[in-house]
């Protein structure tokens, strides 16, 4: 069994300070041809880590968890393989919590294939035990993985606005919702928070000085700078790559258009000069290309231009309305929003054929942000008369509800994974 450390100073960034109200999870539509997985409640597990294991497992929607019942093996000798069978599992996970020196505690896991009656992972960790809950997160990752072949995202963190009355915070949660944690608190609007490359960083927009201003905040030190105050507005912060600097839309022209800045702000370079609006960059993954949108054409459309600048080519023609886009993780396609009969959903475009696929229904949603293994799509909508959180995966079928129990939350980012 390999040992890994769980110290990670940005994952366990948020462990030991004060936790507000978490979100809530309500799936409302799964993935087809899941996995049958059994996950045994772990030996000496008395806070649950297992059960968290479980829970980013189903709510994945590419699992189907088996009730172990009566079976409790903790270590590979204890398994009978034809019991499993018998259930229907396809994969086990098996494991146990330790006490060690120095008050922390090892945590082993086992995930093993039922139907080969072999091992196909095996780790442990020594972690404090506030550290539990993350650690959880990046077995269920490992499962996920190799399981489906694909990243598994348990462990990323997501960032969002709460708006309660006329207050606003800019909050950051595990991607399940646990643990937010109030990263900027204002009276004034905050818009448009997005991660830096390394998750180190939050870019956003407020507008406490009385207009819109572009801050970047380093979750680490507490530190937060200006990177764009420029005569009217600045906006739509996006992180290139290298994240050494970032596209934002400035209007101090007197139309909006796509600047380059550098991460601490300074002489802002203009990107392209055409007629009409142009916002809402999205950077490539490989920071060659951006991705906006613009009403040059007459209606709000989706363009692409060099990053370097250049021709604009637009992407999208069905509908008179498509905005907010995003990169996918890959590079292959984007998000953005189309508005259909009156009502703004979540649709995807592949760059290759150009064909587009409509994945939402809902009146009013906002804000689509890819996952980074490019499965699942973080996006606002509204429910219940407030604004909450959904996720849709890329494909349509996997579909989920993140409500909190007060305030409305819109503006969501996913975070990048993190090593």
């Amino acid at each position: 069994m390999k040992k890994f450390s769980a110290c990670i100073a940005l994952l366990f960034l948020f462990a030991c300070r004060p936790l507000f109200a978490a979100l809530s999870i309500e799936i409302v539509g799964g993935g087809e041809n899941q996995i049958p997985i059994s996950v045994v409640p772990f030996e000496s597990d008395a806070t649950g880590l297992s059960k968290v294991i479980a829970d980013d497992l189903a709510r994945s929607g590419m699992f189907k968890t088996i009730d172990p019942g009566m079976l409790a093996p903790h270590a590979i000798e204890q398994v009978n393989f034809s019991d499993w069978r018998g259930k229907g599992a396809d994969a086990i996970v098996i494991g146990g919590i330790y006490p060690v020196a120095g008050g922390q505690y090892e945590v082993r896991f086992r995930l093993l294939d039922a139907a080969k009656q072999v091992q196909l992972a095996g780790f442990s960790y020594t972690v404090a035990q506030n550290q539990f809950r993350q650690t959880a997160h990046k077995i269920a990752d490992i499962v996920y993985q190799q399981l489906t072949g694909d990243v598994g995202v348990f462990s990323t963190k997501i960032a969002y606005i709460l708006k309660q009355g006329k207050h606003y915070e800019l909050q950051v949660a595990d991607a399940d919702g646990f643990g937010a944690q109030s990263v900027v608190s204002v009276n004034e609007p905050i818009i448009s928070p997005a991660w830096s490359p390394d998750g180190r960083k939050i870019a956003y927009v407020s507008f406490e000085r009385g207009n819109a201003v572009v801050y970047v905040q380093d979750l680490l030190s507490g530190r937060r700078h200006i990177v764009a105050d420029f005569k009217g507005s600045n906006s739509a912060p996006a992180w290139a790559p290298g994240g050494r600097q970032l596209a934002v839309v400035l209007s101090h022209d007197g139309s909006s258009r796509i600047y380059l800045v550098g991460e601490e702000g300074g002489n802002p370079k203009l990107l392209e000069n055409s007629a009409g609006i142009s916002t809402e960059p999205s950077f490539s993954p490989d920071g060659q290309q951006i991705i906006f949108t613009s009403d040059r054409g007459g209606s709000p459309q989706i363009y692409r231009i060099a990053a370097s600048g250049g021709q604009a080519m637009r992407l999208t023609f069905e509908g008179n309305y498509n905005v907010s886009p995003h990169y996918s993780p890959d590079g292959k396609s984007f998000a953005y929003l189309e508005r259909n009969g009156g009502h703004f959903n979540v649709a995807i475009q592949d760059f290759a054929t150009s064909q587009s696929q409509l994945l939402t229904d809902a009146d009013l949603d906002q804000s689509p942000t890819f996952a980074p293994n490019g499965k699942l799509i973080l996006y606002a909508s509204i429910y219940g008369g407030r604004g909450i959180l959904a996720i849709v995966s890329s494909d349509g079928r996997i579909k989920q509800r993140l409500t909190m129990q007060s305030g409305d939350i819109r503006e969501p980012a996913w975070g990048p994974l993190v090593h």
